[in-house]
């Protein structure tokens, strides 16, 4: 017997919204200690790593045993787009059951909606994601890297990102010019509100500014965006609520192209 009920619903709805334009069929692992998912987009370049920890759940948790329930995340996210941001989301479904019970409650409106959807095996294997040493980690709010991944986008599509000890930089080049736009480290009083680096050697690499916008969409999850490089290794892009849930996209760079 698997059950599980969402805290916040909402952030549920979030995850699901920001990662079914990159995967299609996803293997969602349940265990006693949370949920993760890890699946790769159909072109092999970019990976999604997720991890909802026991505490992002009510207490009433329940996983028997661990479980692999095989999902379409087109069909899943045509369920969310019911729930409002303020219902209660549980999912539950029992072992060989073929299908994932969905519940939608809302008190204060007196609504309460039952789905079931079809599970599928889906048959993907774990990559195994070894642990690296990063030589650039950058963390900043998550609505400026958003914006200006956005902006920058009607300019080019490769978002070039060099990280120093002293600032990390964006380059951009297109058939209208080129420009750059360099962030300093600054700590502030508010945490939220600051761009951190922790460099130990330079990097310099070159990405696909199309995936890093659809990674984006899940920066309504926490107000800040982490991202980490090292030369020839993929781009992570984390978003995160501490003690709850981590989101890791993973993107392959651009190693063909020059510099800008």
């Amino acid at each position: 017997m698997f059950i599980a009920q969402f805290k916040d619903g909402s952030m549920f709805k979030k995850i699901v919204e920001s990662i079914k334009d990159i995967v299609n069929d996803v293997n969602l692992e349940t265990s006693p200690n949370g949920i993760s998912l890890q699946a790769m987009d159909s072109s092999h370049v970019a990976l999604v790593q997720l991890r909802l920890e026991r505490d992002a759940f009510e207490d009433d948790y329940r996983s028997d045993k661990s479980m692999v329930l095989g999902i379409n995340m087109a069909n899943l996210a045509k369920i969310m787009k019911l729930a409002q941001n303020d219902d209660v989301i549980i999912l539950k479904t029992d072992e060989n059951s073929g299908k994932l019970t969905i519940i939608l409650k809302n008190t204060n409106m007196g609504r309460h909606a039952t789905f079931d959807l079809n599970l599928f095996n889906i048959d993907s294997e774990s990559l195994g994601i070894p642990d690296t040493e990063y030589s650039a980690k950058v963390r900043m709010p998550s609505s400026e890297f958003t914006k200006m991944c956005k902006d920058v986008y009607l300019i080019s599509e490769t978002l070039t990102i060099e990280a120093t000890k002293e600032k990390v930089i964006f380059y951009v080049e297109g058939d209208v010019g080129k420009g750059n736009i360099e962030l300093e480290h600054i700590e502030k009083e508010n945490s939220v509100d600051s761009t951190i680096l922790q460099v130990s050697d330079p990097v310099k690499l070159s990405f696909a500014l199309r995936y890093i916008n659809m990674f984006n969409k899940a920066s309504t999850i926490s107000q800040c965006v982490s991202f980490m490089m090292s030369a020839e290794s993929p781009l992570v892009v984390e978003y995160s609520q501490q003690g709850q849930c981590s989101l890791k996209f993973y993107l392959a760079p651009k190693i063909s192209e020059e510099p800008a």
